[in-house]
């Protein structure tokens, strides 16, 4: 068994709590059904947010999620590149997994679509 970093990230239109809140879910669920897995497979989740998304934490989603509550999260700002995709939410899920690299779905919805075209689906 390995660890492996699974990949996703989301937009949202506005900056306000129930949008961040939700797209998270959407995300992480996303991201665990692609993948086949639980939260006690989970070794931690990484979030960054941009610095325009400021009206709560994506981790508050995910403790609320049930059988969460033990999972290790840490919330960032993601780094301000001039021009980078705005409004954006990424996870990454570190998991106990037996998926090779290659068998690893990473998650890109909305408008971060365009972050990893190369990994999105239509």
């Amino acid at each position: 068994m390995s660890v492996r970093g699974i990949r996703g990230a989301i937009t949202v239109e506005v900056n306000e709590e129930q949008p961040i809140l939700q797209a998270t879910v959407e995300l992480l669920n996303g991201i665990v059904s692609a993948n086949g897995i639980v939260p006690g497979d989970i070794a931690s989740v990484f979030v960054t947010v941009t610095g325009d998304l400021d009206a709560t934490f994506p981790a508050r989603a995910i403790r609320a999620m049930s059988g969460w509550d033990l999972v290790p999260l840490m919330c960032a700002l993601e780094v301000p590149v001039k021009g980078s995709l705005e409004k954006c939410i990424r996870l990454m899920v570190l998991v106990n997994t037996d998926l090779t690299q290659e068998q690893v779905e990473h998650i890109y919805l909305g408008g971060a679509r365009a972050l990893r075209p190369d990994l999105s689906k239509a």
